[in-house]
């Protein structure tokens, strides 16, 4: 557990075992911690393991202007790509495996993208490939509208994972507009063809925000795609079956030789 000071400011991080480096990506809501059910197994199975809370979540430093400035920003998405290129420097990581969960999943496609040579491979799950509405209408749709209405065993959670002091505003933003989707209408099916690592989807049939056609849509766009449906699992995969997520992760590496 350390603290790296990227980019003007201190991300926090931790690294696990040893081998194969592989970067794990939060979604937009969490931090390190929703990995701790899935990085164990990667451990035992001979990889290393990255985890990172993103600028502004988590244990990372955040400006004081983060929810009301940065976190609506043109320069949001952008400086989640560059924050990881700088810590994966600094690390001395030429090369890597990238896991992703539905908004780090953004920051995995992105990178790729702007760094094709350093990504080994890719798992995404549970990820918007591309909306019809402005991201505004689709987060009034499928959140609740004040945190206050969260169940408390996520409101308890979120102010564990972010601090009590700050978890409420941040939480109230986010389901307005921000993060990595943005605000307008969100799409990456331009971006990525130019993915081209091996890339393995992982969608859950009973996500409460994204359908499973979202899922379906990252494979008709990827040239070395493969799409695994989890039957019966909600949005937060890592959570609804741990074990099936790593089974899955270890199989496409040792599929590919990795």
């Amino acid at each position: 557990m350390a603290f790296a000071t990227i980019n003007g400011f201190d991300l926090y991080y931790e690294i696990h075992g040893r081998g194969d480096p592989v970067i794990l990506l939060h979604h937009g809501f969490g931090c390190t911690r929703i990995w701790e059910d899935i990085f164990p197994a990667l451990i035992e199975n001979g990889y290393q393991i990255v985890l990172y809370d993103r600028k502004g979540y988590g244990r990372s430093q955040r400006e004081d202007d983060f929810i009301e400035n940065f976190y609506i920003s043109d320069g949001f998405r952008s400086g989640a790509v560059d924050d990881l290129a700088a810590l994966a420097q600094l690390l001395g990581l030429t090369s890597f495996h990238l896991i992703g969960q539905c908004e780090g999943g953004v920051v995995a496609v992105d990178y790729a993208a702007a760094h094709p040579g350093k990504v080994k491979s890719i798992v995404m799950s549970s990820t918007q490939c591309y909306s019809h509405k402005p991201m505004i209408e689709v987060n009034r749709r499928v959140f609740p509208e004040g945190f206050h209405m969260l169940e408390p065993e996520w409101q308890e959670k979120l102010k564990d994972w972010h601090g009590a002091g700050y978890t409420e505003a941040f939480y109230n933003q986010f389901i307005r507009f921000g993060g990595e989707y943005g605000t307008g209408v969100f799409d990456l099916r331009s971006v990525l063809p130019s993915v081209t690592c091996p890339f393995l989807i992982l969608y859950p049939d009973r996500s409460s925000i994204f359908n499973v056609e979202q899922g379906v849509m990252f494979y008709r766009h990827l040239s070395a795609g493969e799409l695994s449906v989890l039957p019966d699992c909600g949005h937060n995969t890592y959570e609804y079956v741990p074990e099936e997520y790593t089974r899955q992760v270890i199989n496409f590496y040792q599929r590919h030789g990795f």
